[in-house]
């Protein structure tokens, strides 16, 4: 282990490559169904058939003729199990570009529902313009995203789909319909976030601004005096994370702040596969000791690192993760949040087989209808196992620590939600669920992962 390496940041800058085994083998119409799997492995199936609609218009025909539960699948980067079936994947790759763009009054962008988030960033930067703000991985598709709520941080910037003005979706009965808050506006209110239970989102139009400069600065700071700094530094920049390092005492500090100058790109290796070696090295090494490990872990880092980067801000929000893990994320009422993560760190340091950074950030309130951010503003904690090791805590010893805390669960991560306490955290569980029924009546989006979740109301 350096203690350099310990010091750098635990995000790449940038993310100009596809991630290693991101993106699942898509087979042709025509060919042989091919078992899937997700990312990390968690989440697979066998279904009957594999569809690559090209068109919106074959797309209605699959979607009225193929074999159910029909469940759309786009890079395959959550670990809850959402996508599998033993019907038909609908994977709508092809379906992906750029389809319009304008600057004026306010800037938009109208695009393909299966373009991938990294191919997003750079289509808008071709034409000057970029994403509000950005979620950590770029590796999903843009549907997929927002059908998890997938977000970045900032303590005023909310989500990925608060940013959409439109969107078409194609309902199960092949119906096409196009959404907006004044267009079918109960439709869309559901379909911003919609678990792939309405049918499949083709295109939409977000909101975005004009392509703009970063500075990105990390930093190190021990764990007790960062966990009383957190809503004093959310507020101070644009955009505040942290990564609290478990039995080290230190916490990594991420911020991005506008910067009225031009980029300065260098190249850059990201450090976050050299920290995570370190922090699992010290894991086999000392985990049966645990004040030895501590001990040893802030005699290597160095506190004194520090890492600046400015460039334009896609190429400095997004990240690689060639590491596979499994992952829980609990989204808390913002007061809650520095209580809980407190909770969270003392909790895992209890253990002394985990090493994976603890991930904390801060989202805005929106007002979609199964929005983890619904009407709420909300600080994020992720846990992360690695992708081989035993993860069921995250569900059931995290998972208890974020009930305490008011916490809504990320659509994409592992957690054991029952549908009376979703109802519970989400007010407008029920007026989804009534605007799924009207567009779905006979529950052909419904695997057997949501069917608990709205079995009650198909039976009614």
């Amino acid at each position: 282990m350096t203690a350099s390496g310990m010091a750098l940041a635990l995000r790449p800058v940038a993310a100009s490559a596809p991630q290693p085994g991101a993106i699942p083998p898509v087979p042709t119409a025509a060919a042989v169904p091919a078992a899937w799997r997700n990312w990390s492995g968690i989440a697979q199936c066998q279904p009957a058939a594999w569809a690559v609609p090209r068109s919106e218009e074959e797309l209605v025909t699959l979607l009225r003729q193929s074999p159910a539960p029909l469940r759309a699948v786009g890079a395959g980067h959550s670990f809850t199990a959402l996508v599998p079936t033993e019907g038909t994947l609908l994977s709508i790759d092809a379906l992906s570009g750029l389809s319009a763009h304008a600057a004026q009054p306010a800037p938009t962008a109208t695009l393909q529902a299966g373009t991938r988030l990294a191919t997003v960033s750079r289509l808008l930067d071709g034409v000057g313009l970029a994403l509000r703000n950005a979620p950590d991985i770029d590796a999903q598709t843009l549907a997929g995203a927002l059908a998890t709520a997938t977000h970045g941080t900032g303590a005023d910037l909310p989500a990925l789909h608060a940013d959409v003005q439109s969107l078409r979706l194609v309902a199960p009965t092949g119906q096409i319909l196009s959404c907006s808050a004044q267009d079918n506006a109960e439709v869309f209110h559901a379909a911003r976030v919609s678990l792939g239970a309405l049918g499949v989102v083709t295109e939409m139009t977000l909101r975005v601004r004009p392509r703009h400069v970063l500075q990105r600065r990390v930093w190190l700071m021990p764990v007790d005096s960062l966990l009383r700094d957190l809503d004093t530094l959310a507020r101070k920049h644009r955009q505040f994370e942290c990564y609290l390092l478990p039995h080290t005492g230190y916490g990594a500090v991420i911020v991005h702040d506008e910067h009225p100058g031009p980029p300065q790109p260098v190249p850059h290796v990201s450090a976050d596969e050299d920290v995570l070696r370190d922090l699992r090295r010290l894991r086999d090494w000392l985990g049966y000791a645990p004040s030895l490990r501590r001990w040893v872990a802030q005699r290597l880092i160095d506190p004194a690192q520090t890492e600046q980067r400015t460039d334009w801000s896609y190429r400095l929000l997004s990240t690689q993760r060639p590491t596979r893990f499994n992952e829980t994320e609990g989204h808390v009422p913002r007061a809650n949040g520095p209580a809980c993560l407190r909770a969270v760190l003392d909790y895992l340091e209890q253990r002394n087989d985990v090493y994976f950074p603890v991930e904390f950030r801060y989202v805005a309130q929106d007002d979609a209808w199964l929005s983890p951010f619904y009407e709420r503003d909300s600080c994020s904690i992720a846990v992360h196992a690695a992708h081989d090791e035993p993860w069921d805590y995250l569900v059931k010893d995290v998972g208890a620590l974020f009930r305490r805390h008011g916490a809504r669960p990320h659509w994409g991560k592992l957690h054991d939600r029952s549908a009376q306490e979703l109802r519970t955290l989400y007010p407008r569980w029920n007026d989804f669920d009534r605007v799924r029924r009207h567009l779905d009546p006979q529950g052909r989006m419904l695997n057997a992962y949501l069917r608990p979740w709205f079995e009650r109301s198909n039976a009614s």
